[in-house]
């Protein structure tokens, strides 16, 4: 068991602004002036800013290229600004795999097997050698045994088949998102690989370009009459083939670890204080084990990784979404690492919705009596968890918060396209709450109490609403965008008058300001009615009490100083 004092000394407890580096005005910049604001001046301690600040591609920037500054979004300037306003970060490390446009990836795809990082990523057919049979289309086909453990996030077979230069086609793994793209082809491009007349060239492209976009691959094409020409048009299709998607990374590799430390090298000259790590969970694989925590893999992965993290003061946060009954944030509590509580969002909607102080009793008693540090929340960029509650609260209690949510305008997430294996909620936190303020102020006001370091999403903040014309503008699996908006600065902050966004405002300062607070601070849970919560934070000297009424959604705070003194009356 590892000792957590040594990352009190790095991380600090104050509230942290979370957002996108285009959240608010388009640019980090523009968040700058936001955060400059006379009404924001000493709210956060820290800000965590999603991976879009990096050179991405896909998934709203969890499909890395590599961690250079966007230079769209963010310069080297708005972090030495963000370092003088004494504001530390917090950023996104992606483990488990790349975007194909790395330039680990194109190495691979312009030299083949002569590329040094041939192995960077999983070759499918070496890992699964002597496991499985070679198919027709050059893959293994595992046998039964060593996958029937494995959860794999989509249809089929992970695999990404990559064309190599001399036209070989070789399997690599591919967990998550993959899209192959064919350029269109005119007949001089047919007549430089084939010898074949104009006329005819020039109605073969089209006979191809018209099979492309009903979204035929090459090899399903119909010819007719040119099918004379079938092998050489193929192989000009392939050879022109683009691709967008995300590679798994082979955390056998040490140039994967050399990569591993030379970003959280990078991330902490960034000014980052907290690292949190992404999909960290799919990365360790072996035939016949589980591909989702791999046990022992799992934690010998993140035990290396904490090595480097140490090197550079960075604090590791691995995010992981499990059901309450599984226990893994004991877990990571017992390797003594900063865990999500992802279970306060739900918590809060369910003690207003039944009236009750219960669970959410129950889950701060078991923070302090199994020292769990955590970062907890309201919202965030994905949706509000439903899963994780599993073994807190009944099933049938998590269907009333569904329904609740759902008929507030909020949308269910499957687990990955299963239907009635629920995910999460996808809205905008106070929608979720029904649009009311008074429920929004004492959701912040027991986050601030709860155990933990507080995040705060920009939209929560500023009170935002569920954006339905954002998902329909997104499309199929555009759900998220409910709670995505992005503000321009004017408007982000004309929101600064309104009156809940200005009490959140002080509650966030006083959090973040009064000493009462912190991982080496004191929490008394006092004894109250079922409807009612209250909590006391004492340290040196410094109380701060806070009781609330569940029902009414009305509360208090009084702060006294270490001479007993009230210095903060909410």
């Amino acid at each position: 068991m590892k000792d957590m004092n040594e990352n009190k000394s790095i991380i600090k407890s104050g509230p942290m602004l979370n957002a996108y580096p285009d959240s608010i005005g388009g640019t980090l910049d523009d968040i700058i002036k936001f955060l400059d604001k006379d009404e924001l001046e000493d709210v956060f301690q820290s800000f965590y800013i999603l991976p879009s600040v990096f050179n991405t591609d896909l998934d709203r920037g969890f499909s890395v290229i590599d961690y250079n500054l966007n230079k769209m979004y963010a310069s080297k300037e708005n972090l030495i600004e963000l370092k003088k306003m004494n504001i530390a970060l917090k950023f996104d490390f992606v483990l488990n795999h790349s975007s194909v446009l790395s330039s680990q990836f194109q190495d691979i795809l312009k030299n083949g097997e002569n590329s040094r990082y041939k192995e960077f990523f999983i070759p499918w057919n070496k890992f699964w050698d002597g496991c499985g049979e070679i198919t027709e289309e050059g893959y293994i086909q595992p046998d039964a045994e060593y996958i029937k453990d494995m959860f794999f996030r989509k249809p089929g077979l992970p695999i990404l088949m990559v064309r190599m230069p001399d036209g070989k086609e070789v399997p690599y793994w591919n967990t998550f998102y993959q899209e192959v793209k064919y350029e269109k082809i005119d007949a001089q491009d047919l007549m430089k690989v084939s010898d074949i007349q104009y006329v005819s060239a020039d109605r073969l492209a089209k006979i191809v370009n018209t099979s492309m976009n009903e979204g035929k691959k090459p090899a399903d094409i119909e010819f007719g009459k040119f099918d004379e020409y079938r092998k050489d048009t193929i192989d000009l299709l392939e050879s022109r083939r683009k691709y967008l998607g995300q590679m798994d990374l082979n955390i056998k590799s040490p140039l994967v670890w050399e990569f591993y430390e030379d970003t959280l090298k990078k991330l902490s000259g960034y000014g980052a204080e907290i690292i949190r790590l992404d999909a960290f969970a799919y990365a360790p694989k072996e035939p016949g084990l589980p591909n989702f925590l791999n046990d022992p893999g799992t934690w010998n992965l993140l035990g290396k990784v904490k090595d480097l993290a140490d090197k550079y003061n960075l604090t590791l946060l691995p995010e992981i979404h499990s059901k309450y009954e599984d226990k893994m944030h004991e877990k990571l509590a017992d390797q003594g690492y900063l865990t999500y509580d992802f279970f306060l969002p739900g918590l809060i909607i369910d003690a207003f919705e039944r009236n009750t102080n219960e669970v959410l009793i129950r889950w701060s008693k078991e923070m302090l009596e199994k020292d769990i540090k955590v970062v907890n929340m309201l919202g965030c960029h994905d949706g509000i968890p439903l899963l994780d509650l599993k073994g807190l609260l009944t099933e049938e209690q998590i269907q009333v918060l569904i329904d609740t949510v759902v008929e507030r305008g909020g949308f269910v997430k499957d687990l990955h396209g299963e239907k009635n294996l629920y995910y999460q909620v996808n809205a905008t936190y106070y929608s979720a709450l029904g649009e009311d303020d008074a429920k929004l102020l004492l959701a912040r006001a027991i986050q601030i109490f709860m155990p933990g370091k507080p995040q705060v999403w920009y939209l929560d903040l500023l009170a935002g609403k569920n954006d339905h014309e954002a998902v329909k503008n997104a499309g199929a699996g555009g759900h998220k965008e409910i709670n995505r908006t992005n503000l321009q600065l004017e408007e982000a902050c004309n929101e600064l008058g309104k009156d809940v966004v200005l009490k959140q405002l002080s509650l966030l300062k006083f959090r973040n300001n009064f000493p009462a607070f912190g991982f080496d601070a004191e929490l008394k849970i006092l004894e109250s009615k079922p409807e009612s919560l209250k909590l006391q934070w004492e340290n040196n000297g410094c109380i701060a009490a806070f009781d609330a009424n569940l029902k009414t959604h009305t509360f208090n705070i009084v702060a006294t100083d270490e001479k007993g003194e009230v210095v903060y009356n909410f």
